[in-house]
C-alpha cells in the first residue's frame, strides 16, 4: 500500500520507529523468508491512458452479449426506463454512504422511505426494509427472522429456486437450524408431502415457498398457507417483483414475510450483479426485520423528516443477542428500483407483466410445433420447461448450441434433454418465431430430416 496512502519515505520512518522497528523487513520478520516475494513483480511497464483504453476494449469484446435472450431462472431482461440511470447516476448518490446522521442523510432517507413505501404497496406488507444483497439472501435472512427457542426447522419446497435453497440451507447450517426440503410433484410443491411432515412437526418455524416457482408454475398459494399456518409455523413466500404487478400479493395469501429479488425492478442482468434483496413483513414480525428501517416523524419545525428506527438491531447491539449479521446499506440498487417503479408506475408495470405472460405462452405453443414438448401443463408466469421427445437424437447442449451460432441465448438447461425457457417484453414476435426455426433445424438433422438453412 505505500505507494497509494500519501506519505513520504520519511514519514514511513517516522511511524516505523514510533512501533519500535528499524525496517519494513525487521517488522515483518515473523514471516518465514521462503514465502516472501525477494524480487520484483513480474508485471509489465505502465502504459497511457489512451493504451490502457484501447488493451481493455479488446479484451472487453472477448465477452458475448446476446441481443436475443430466452433465459431466466432468477435473472431476466427487462426493459429499463433512460431516466432510471440518469436519477441514479447522479453524484449525490452514488456517492452517499450508510445514513446515520438524520441532519445531513435526508435525501437518501427519503429515498430508502420511498422505495421501502413502494414496496408494502406491491407486496401488501407493513414494512420493508433496504439492506439485503439478493433474493436468496433475503430468503435466508427471513426464515432466521422466524427461528425461536421452541421452532428450529425449515421447511422449502423443492420447486425453489436450487441456488436459494442452497443459500437456506448454508445460513440455517451457521444457526444450527435443522432444514427440511419438501418435494415437489408435477412441478409445484407437494403439498400432501408437507401437510404431512408438518403435522407431525412440534418445532416447524416456518415454510418457504416461491410465486412463480423456479419452473415458472403458480403455486396454490392459498392452500399452502392454510397449511403451514394450521401447523403454527410461519409462511414466507419468495415472489418475482414485476408478477406482483397483476398476480395476488403475499399479504393476500396470508404470507407473514414476503422476499424477492429486485433485479426485474430496474437493473440489468451485470453479469450477475449487484442486484437487491427486498424484504417485508407484516406488523407482528416488523421487530424481527433486520436491516435498516427508515420512518416517517417531523424535524424541531413541524416539517416531515425522515430518520433510522426501531435500531436495536443487529448493528446496534451485541453479536450474540441478534438473529441476523446485515450491515450493509442497498441504498442506489434500492434507489434503482424506486425509480424504475416510479417511471412505469402501476399501469406500465402491469403492462410489462401482461406481455410476458403473453409472449411466453406464444414461446411455449411455437416450440412446441418445433418439436419440444411442455413439460408441466400447468398454469405460468413467463417460463415453462420443455422436453426433447424420446426417439429424438438431439440434446439440450445441441439445441441451445445451434442457437447461440445464431446470436440467441436459449433456455437453462435442466438436464439432457429439459430446458426451462424464459420470455419478457423484450422479445419480439420475430425473435421468438426464428428460435422456433432453428430448433425445427436442429430436431430434423438429428432425426435425419432435412430442415431449412437457418445459419
Amino acid at each position: 500500500m505505500g505507494s497509494y496512502v500519501p506519505n513520504t519515505k520519511k514519514e514511513q520512518q517516522e511511524m516505523l520507529h514510533e512501533i519500535g522497528f528499524e525496517s519494513f523487513d525487521e517488522m515483518f520478520s515473523h514471516i518465514p523468508g521462503e514465502v516472501k516475494l525477494n524480487k520484483p513483480l513480474d508485471l509489465p511497464s505502465g502504459l497511457s491512458e489512451q493504451a490502457v483504453m484501447r488493451r481493455m476494449e479488446e479484451i472487453a469484446e472477448k465477452n458475448v452479449v446476446f441481443k436475443h435472450i430466452f433465459r431466466g431462472a432468477g435473472a431476466y431482461n427487462h426493459y429499463i426506463p433512460a431516466i432510471v440511470s440518469s436519477v441514479v447516476s447522479k453524484e449525490e448518490f452514488v456517492t452517499a454512504y450508510t445514513p446515520y446522521q438524520a441532519e445531513i442523510s435526508q435525501g437518501i432517507l427519503q429515498s430508502i422511505f420511498e422505495y421501502q413505501t413502494m414496496i408494502c404497496e406491491l407486496t401488501g406488507m407493513d414494512a420493508a426494509n433496504a439492506s439485503v444483497y439478493d433474493g436468496a439472501t433475503a430468503a435466508a435472512e427471513a426464515v432466521a427472522m422466524c427461528k425461536d427457542r421452541k421452532r428450529s426447522r425449515a421447511y422449502i419446497s423443492g420447486a425453489a429456486n436450487p441456488q436459494v435453497i442452497q443459500v437456506i440451507k448454508t445460513y440455517c447450517f451457521g444457526s444450527n437450524t435443522d432444514v427440511v426440503v419438501v418435494p415437489e410433484k408435477d412441478g409445484a410443491t407437494d403439498i400432501e408431502a408437507l401437510e404431512a411432515l408438518l403435522k407431525e412437526d412440534k418445532q416447524a418455524a416456518c415454510f418457504y415457498v416461491q410465486q412463480p416457482n423456479f419452473y415458472g408454475i403458480i403455486e396454490d398459494g392459498d392452500r399452502l398457507g392454510a397449511v403451514v399456518h394450521e401447523a403454527g409455523a410461519k409462511y414466507i413466500m419468495g415472489c418475482n417483483p414485476l408478477a406482483l404487478a397483476v398476480m395476488k400479493t403475499p399479504a393476500e395469501y396470508g404470507a407473514d414475510i414476503a422476499v424477492g429479488d429486485g433485479q426485474p425492478l430496474g437493473m440489468p442482468l451485470a453479469f450477475g450483479g449487484p442486484y437487491l434483496g427486498f424484504m417485508a413483513a407484516g406488523a407482528a414480525m416488523v421487530r424481527k426485520l433486520p436491516g435498516r428501517i427508515v420512518g416517517e416523524t417531523t424535524d424541531s419545525r413541524g416539517g416531515r423528516a425522515f430518520v433510522l428506527t426501531l435500531q436495536a438491531r443487529e448493528q446496534h447491539i451485541r453479536r450474540e443477542k441478534a438473529s441476523s449479521n446485515i450491515c450493509s446499506n442497498q441504498a442506489l440498487c434500492a434507489l434503482t428500483a424506486a425509480a424504475y417503479m416510479t417511471a412505469m408506475g402501476a399501469e406500465g408495470m402491469a403492462e410489462a407483466a401482461g406481455q410476458c405472460i403473453s409472449k411466453a405462452h406464444y414461446l411455449r405453443d411455437k416450440l412446441a410445433e418445433s418439436g419440444l414438448t411442455e413439460k408441466y401443463a400447468r398454469e405460468f408466469f413467463h417460463e415453462f420447461v420443455t422436453v426433447i421427445p424420446e426417439g429424438t437424437q438431439a440434446d439440450s447442449a445441441a439445441v441451445l448450441k445451434k442457437l447461440e451460432d445464431n446470436g440467441i441465448l436459449g433456455g437453462l438447461p435442466l438436464s439432457d434433454k429439459e430446458i426451462l425457457w424464459c420470455a419478457t417484453e423484450m422479445n419480439t414476435k420475430e425473435e421468438i418465431d426464428r428460435t422456433a426455426a432453428v430448433i425445427t433445424e436442429v430436431l430434423s438433422e438429428k432425426s435425419g430430416k432435412k430442415g431449412g438453412d437457418i445459419a
